[in-house]
């Protein structure tokens, strides 16, 4: 009941927050309305209080609010204050645009995610994975392709040069095709890393070697493995839903598609608040019933196994995995950005606009003739160092709040239902647009598929047969949580929030597409891959550049954190009868053999 309560009044603060930034940013509504409504009309006295009467605004902000709630209970959303249509309508059917759009790019993550654990699904059911753990350079590079630069390739080769599909418009299924896949692919790839993570360590449970003692097809043990992880992954699942449907406003905005996500933005822009409330309020129904329905579905693929205790740990202790792949990006990608640093990034030489790659501009040049690789080198200190330090507190932030489910789930759901765009519009009504803008709105989000991981794998770790055993033994919960939650908990986490740094770096890079990020002649890599990409067709290499380095600084994050695991933990040197030192490293008590998953039971 707490939980409800607190569910609630998170959501009513949501809607009633977004329904305050008029006066949050200082701005006279009439006057944002007027100009969009007709931008020639002069806003004299007499035309602003026309509007204020028209809009029932004259009373203040909590007159407006209560107004709208008290309509809101009887079923009328209220009417736009541009058009004068009712709201309740238009938002449905942007609501159903974004959910069938959501649908279709779902379902092409999820086949990317089965194409990225094809091959650990195959070696584990053939008893052939042994300490392998995956690489994944491949993943992290689609994962850190920003969505609208793979929007608008799709849309001018597959669908302009090509003509294979349609590239603008919502006309049909096929108009979702192109939009789904620019969505599905970045979203796939990193479900596919998450998926992949855990995959090795439900193979090395004793049901599996049992399984396949017993002749098991490989087949069958392979979608055991897979019943086993699902449910340490349906939060994020869960997430991805929510984030598809309504923070796709880059896609929907190249695409021209009137989804929830850009009539939330442009309704924003406009100061349209009986529109941004209702939408907002969609986006919030729609986490609760996402998150409602992913806890529903884990507890059904885990069965009683996680009400007695009778799993086993996915995160057992291991060696760190070595490799020259993570120094390889490293040293690449320093490589790029003391280059860059060693070049003027806003010399300018019209004569030499959108040149192809040479020894002189190995990078090419941009529409003003600047050099690309000293913009992307001089970037790299806006977006590399920001995208860091916002990732690290979005790490702390995650663990801590994910320590504690019952207070932050639900504002994990009510902060993911928020758009980013949404977010940077409200940080800027509070705190004033700058340079801290972008980062205070991504960091506002960052935290919330962290702090969901944490809390997922910590209830399944409590229900861990060696925790109900050192539970029995006499330990205490501060114990369990120093000696063996977090321990098992936290390195999968860090590699989480790794292979999210790339996408931090992109929630920036979108703001700045948008608008909403750095401004000229900033070479930020967002505002870079922004004023570029209208040069994309005559001179690709203007955004393959920054979106080169994004990819490799996406490898490099992923391949450093495949060496993040559970630390080998040894038992403090006791004397034995013979005088002998025992320092034997501590094992994970190991449950009886299965021959299927315990939550399978």
């Amino acid at each position: 009941m707490a939980t409800l309560v607190w569910r609630v009044l998170l959501a009513a603060g949501l809607v009633c927050g977004v329904g305050l930034l008029p006066w949050l940013t200082r701005t006279d509504p009439a006057y944002t309305v007027l100009k969009a409504r007709s931008a020639e009309r002069e806003p004299t006295p007499e035309v602003l209080a026309d509007i204020r009467r028209q809009l029932g605004i004259d009373g203040g902000p909590l007159h407006v609010l209560t107004s709208w709630l008290g309509g809101l209970l009887r079923g009328d959303a209220g009417q736009s204050w541009i058009s004068g249509a009712d709201v309740l309508p238009g938002v449905l059917r942007a609501l159903g645009a974004s959910l069938l759009l959501m649908a279709v790019a779902l379902l092409v993550a999820v086949l990317v995610a089965g194409t990225i654990c094809a091959r650990t699904l195959r070696l584990g059911a053939r008893r052939r994975l042994g300490g392998r753990r995956g690489g994944g350079s491949g993943s992290a590079v689609l994962a850190a392709l920003p969505e609208f630069l793979v929007a608008s390739v799709l849309a001018t080769v597959v669908g302009v040069q090509l003509g294979w599909l349609p590239a603008l418009g919502w006309y049909g299924p096929q108009w979702t095709v192109l939009p789904a896949l620019a969505l599905g692919l970045p979203a796939g790839a990193v479900l596919g890393r998450l998926l992949d993570d855990l995959l090795p360590g439900a193979f090395g449970e004793p049901w599996a070697l049992a399984a396949a003692a017993r002749g098991l097809t490989g087949r069958s043990i392979a979608r055991q493995a897979l019943r086993r992880c699902l449910p340490a992954l349906l939060p994020n699942l869960g997430l991805f839903v929510v984030g598809l449907t309504g923070g796709a406003v880059a896609v929907e905005q190249v695409f021209d598609i009137p989804g929830l996500g850009r009539t939330t933005l442009q309704a924003a822009l406009a100061q349209d608040l009986p529109v941004l409330q209702a939408g907002t309020l969609a986006l919030v129904l729609l986490a609760a019933l996402a998150t409602g329905a992913t806890r529903v579905a884990a507890r059904l693929l885990t069965g009683p196994a996680l009400r007695d205790g009778a799993l086993s740990s996915l995160h057992r202790p291991a060696p760190p995995a070595g490799g020259l792949l993570p120094l390889l990006y490293g040293a690449l990608l320093l490589a790029v950005v003391g280059a860059g640093l060693a070049r003027d990034p806003l010399a300018l030489d019209t004569s030499q606009r959108l040149r192809a790659p040479s020894l002189a501009h190995p990078f090419g040049t941009d529409a003003l003739g600047r050099d690309l690789l000293a913009r992307v080198g001089h970037g790299a200190l806006d977006t590399l160092l920001l995208a860091a330090a916002i990732s690290a507190a979005a790490l702390l932030a995650g663990v801590l709040l994910g320590l504690v489910p019952r207070v932050s789930a639900p504002l994990v759901d009510t902060v993911n239902a928020v758009p980013p765009v949404l977010v940077a519009l409200l940080v800027t009504a509070v705190a004033g647009s700058g340079a801290a803008t972008p980062a205070l709105a991504v960091g506002a989000v960052a935290w919330a598929p962290l702090a969901a991981h944490t809390a997922s794998l910590l209830r399944q770790e409590r229900a861990t047969l060696h925790i109900t055993a050192t539970r029995g033994l006499g330990a205490g919960r501060v114990h369990l949580l120093r000696y063996e939650l977090l321990p098992a908990v936290v390195p999968p986490v860090l590699r989480h929030a790794l292979l999210r740094l790339p996408g931090v770096a992109l929630a920036l890079a979108s703001l700045g597409f948008l608008g909403l990020g750095a401004q000229p002649p900033s070479p930020e890599w967002g505002l870079l891959l922004a004023e570029n990409q209208p040069y994309a067709e005559r001179a690709p290499w203007a955004v393959l550049a920054p979106a080169a380095v994004l990819a490799l600084l996406g490898a490099l994050a992923v391949s450093a954190a495949g060496g993040l695991r559970r630390p080998l933990r040894r038992r403090p040197a006791r004397t034995l009868g013979g005088g002998e030192k025992d320092n034997e490293t501590e094992r994970q008590p190991v449950p009886a053999a299965e021959t299927e998953p315990a939550g399978a039971r």
